[in-house]
């Protein structure tokens, strides 16, 4: 059992060493409750310290990943849910951002694996054209683009990009739903269909098999994503700083096997390696210039 003045001393400043320790543990995949028994910081302090450091990570994202090249992007939509899940959420927080479903919308450089853009919100159309319009800010050429087969992308595509992008969707066809203790394994997936919606994209790079191992890389770097836990976001401002900082690490900081460098040093965004002391120094910084 931890000291109670260690934990009170701890609320109340953070040393640099306890803070990496901290946000290590995090971006490896542990709960806040697995974080304080490994750091023996409180629970409130770990919060804390996600909730600021992801602030600072997302004004950093939109400081540094921006005015890139890509030659092809890949988008997908991850779910998640805060609070509840959308069967058990009360009657007077139904509709209410943040109870129930939450997806987090995600663009990848297929080349360099950088994750340019991405959007916490609902599976809707304007929450596409919201990610769209991201996307699209943070992009000087018009590169090829694969999504799925949510219907409000096309619309989305035009209204951020036009028609001088190369855009087409893939459809994943599936099985039946399984019953019994087996609905909960995905369906399988029984094949694929493309479709060109605009411009000529090439049907030799209609992929989302990037972003898609992405999406696994999420879940097991952040608790809250993982299927059939009890360590799901009770808010819905604490999965969007978690997902910040889950970027902003996977971005600068961990070497992708295949590039042997970080995604954003493959992308020229940075010259060289971070480490989780340079994103802890962003709370000492103050906001980008």
């Amino acid at each position: 059992m931890h000291d109670r003045s260690c934990i009170i001393v701890s609320m109340n400043k953070l040393t640099t060493e306890k803070r990496i320790a901290v946000v290590r543990a995090l971006v490896e995949g542990c709960s806040i409750r697995s974080v304080v028994r490994m750091t023996g910081v409180a629970k409130n302090t770990v919060v804390k310290l996600l909730c600021d450091l992801g602030a600072a990570c997302a004004a950093q994202h939109a400081a540094l990943v921006n005015s890139l090249s890509p030659k092809q992007i890949q988008c997908d939509e991850i779910w998640s849910f805060c609070h509840a899940k959308q069967k058990n959420v009360p009657a007077e927080c139904q509709g209410v951002f943040g109870h129930g479903d939450v997806w987090t919308w995600t663009a990848l450089d297929s080349d360099t694996k950088l994750i340019i853009s991405w959007h916490v919100g609902l599976r809707t159309g304007a929450d596409a054209h919201a990610f769209m319009a991201d996307l699209a800010c943070r992009v000087l050429n018009l590169p090829q683009l694969t999504a799925d087969g949510f219907t409000s992308y096309p619309e989305a595509v035009y209204a951020a990009f036009g028609e001088r992008v190369d855009y087409a969707q893939l459809y994943k066809l599936y099985q039946a739903e399984r019953a019994g203790e087996a609905r909960y394994r995905p369906a399988a997936c029984t094949g694929t269909r493309e479709a060109a919606v605009i411009g000529e994209p090439d049907p030799a790079h209609i992929s989302t098999s990037h972003v898609e191992r992405q999406n696994l890389t999420m879940r097991m770097s952040m608790r809250r994503f993982t299927r059939l836990t009890n360590a799901f976001s009770k808010k819905v401002e604490n999965l969007e700083h978690a997902v910040a900082l889950h970027f902003m690490h996977y971005n600068f900081c961990r070497i992708h096997q295949t590039l042997r460098a970080t995604p954003a040093m493959a992308a020229a965004v940075t010259d060289r390696l971070w480490d989780v002391a340079d994103l802890i120094g962003l709370l000492d910084r103050g906001p980008p210039n």
